[in-house]
This record gives C-alpha cells, sequence and structure tokens, in this order.
C-alpha cells in the first residue's frame, strides 16, 4: 500500500483566533472578554482604538475580525490592511496570515516568493504554521527550487511542536525514503503522534504499517483500529482497506455486510478500488 502525504489547507477566515497581550492593555482585556461572549460589537470598540495608537496584537485581531466578517461586514481588504501592520511590527502570526493571502492570492495579487518572505520570518520566531507551509514551499518546488532538505529542517521544528500535519508529512518522507534514509520505525513514530492527535493521513499509514508489517511486528487488528478511525472521518482508501479485512476476515470477524458498508461509503466517494470490489461481492452474491 502506498504512503499518502496531503498538504494541509489553510481555510484562510475559519480557522483564525484572537491573541491575547503578554501584559494587560487598558480596553485591551475588555475586548477579549467581549470577543469570547461574542459582543462582537464591544470587542470591536475596544480593539480599534489600540489599533490605531499601534498596538500589534490588537491590529491582528481587528484583521481577524475583518477576516471573519465578525461585528463587522467580511472585508479582505481591511483585513490585509490590519494584518499588514501588524506584520510589519514583527508578530509572528499575522506575518503567516499574510504570507497564506499571498501563497493563495486573497486580497492581493499572488505571489509566492512574498509568502515565502513571510514564512520565513514568522517561521524565525518558532510559528509552527509558518514553518509548517514553508516545508510544504519547499517540497513541492514552489516559489523555490524543489529541496527536500530544507523541507525535512522545516517539517521536523513544525512537528516538534506538536503540529500534527508536519507529523504526518515528516513520516511520510521516512517511510519513502525522501530527503533521508528510509526508515520504518521513524516513520511508524511521527505517524503516531499525528495519528492520535486525529490526523487522517496518518492514521491511514499506520494502519498501512500494521497490515505490512513495516517497523512493527504484523498485527492486522492494530491495522484494522487505525484504518477504523480514519475510515470514519471519511477517508475513502481506508474504508476501502477496511472493507478488504472484513471481506476476508483479517483482523475482524468476516462480515460481508459490513465490508459492504465500508465499500459503499469508499465507492460514493469515486474510489475506484472499492467501486470494483462491491462489484466482485455482488456477482459472489454477498449482498
Amino acid at each position: 500500500m502506498k504512503f499518502q502525504l496531503r498538504p494541509k489547507l489553510i481555510a484562510l477566515g475559519l480557522s483564525l483566533t484572537l491573541l491575547i497581550p503578554g501584559v494587560a492593555i487598558a480596553g485591551f482585556d475588555e475586548g477579549f472578554a467581549a470577543y469570547k461572549n461574542k459582543d462582537y460589537e464591544t470587542a470591536l470598540k475596544e480593539f480599534k482604538p489600540l489599533a490605531k495608537k499601534g498596538d500589534a496584537i490588537a491590529q491582528y485581531n481587528l484583521g481577524t475580525m475583518y477576516d471573519k466578517g465578525l461585528g463587522v461586514a467580511q472585508d479582505d481588504k481591511e483585513a490585509l490592511k490590519w494584518y499588514r501592520l501588524a506584520a510589519a511590527q514583527g508578530d509572528a502570526s499575522a506575518q503567516f496570515i499574510l504570507g497564506a493571502m499571498y501563497e493563495y492570492g486573497k486580497a492581493v495579487p499572488l505571489d509566492y516568493k512574498e509568502a515565502l518572505k513571510l514564512y520565513r520570518r514568522a517561521a524565525a520566531q518558532g510559528n509552527a504554521s509558518a514553518q509548517y507551509n514553508l516545508a510544504l514551499m519547499y517540497e513541492n518546488g514552489k516559489g523555490v527550487p524543489q529541496d527536500d532538505k530544507e523541507a525535512l529542517k522545516w517539517y521536523r521544528l513544525a512537528a516538534a511542536q506538536g503540529d500534527a500535519s508536519a507529523q504526518s508529512n515528516l513520516g511520510s518522507m521516512y517511510a519513502r525514503g525522501q530527503g533521508v534514509p528510509q526508515d520504518y520505525k521513524e516513520a511508524l513514530k511521527w505517524f503516531r503522534l499525528a495519528a492520535v492527535q486525529g490526523n487522517v493521513i496518518a492514521q491511514f499509514n499506520l494502519g498501512a504499517m500494521y497490515a505490512n508489517g513495516q517497523g512493527v511486528p504484523q498485527d492486522y487488528k492494530e491495522s484494522v483500529k487505525w484504518y477504523r478511525r480514519a475510515a470514519e472521518q471519511g477517508h475513502a482508501n481506508s474504508q476501502s482497506n477496511l472493507g478488504v479485512m472484513y471481506a476476508i476476515g483479517q483482523g475482524v470477524t468476516q462480515d460481508y455486510k459490513e465490508a459492504q458498508k465500508w465499500f459503499q461509503l469508499a465507492a460514493a466517494q469515486g474510489y475506484a478500488e472499492a467501486q470494483s470490489n462491491l462489484d466482485v461481492m455482488y456477482a459472489n452474491g454477498h449482498r
């Protein structure tokens, strides 16, 4: 079974969070409390004067509110303005978000070089998301020459901070021997760390390693466990593999109805192998 590697999707405007300052600032605590209580009008009223006075965290938070349309009409250009001001002061979260806006062409012309510059600034300050995105750009040769060694460097830094996507991709690189000597035990370590955080690709790959006995003794029950976790999140390949294990009684009691259920779920997503397995089951009268 092939190992999978999937980039993290940056859901701009959906996964943003407000920052809290290290020391109390008059008006900020009130604004943050109002935000938590979903009183966005008050939050905006408290953050805006601070942002205009040059407070970087208030500028970032104001950008977030315009980005999400909280207490104001959603406005990418206004969000961009405040993110830029915060980023110029060295705010790593703003640098990361601004980098993502340039990478995906949100409210600005798509510009990989500008994205890389901003990611590097945020990554150098320890921002795990920026480290991860920087690694992806090096791995895929996006705006820079493709460089597995540089990708590994940034994946490792993000993975060490607990970023599940970085852990999963680092595991894939060890499993494939991409930029490093192939090492299934090291791959297993990173897949497991990501899998327990719910990363679906890591769960699938962990299931595959137990099924194939790569880096661990072959263990079909453990394989079923991880395939099931990924399958329940809608991962088609895991659904199909789980169907196979029920169909042949590998790690579970043979159960054609359960096999059919998982094949159907994968087939509905257009997964060809599951569609083929369903045809075989129907041809053999296993309905």
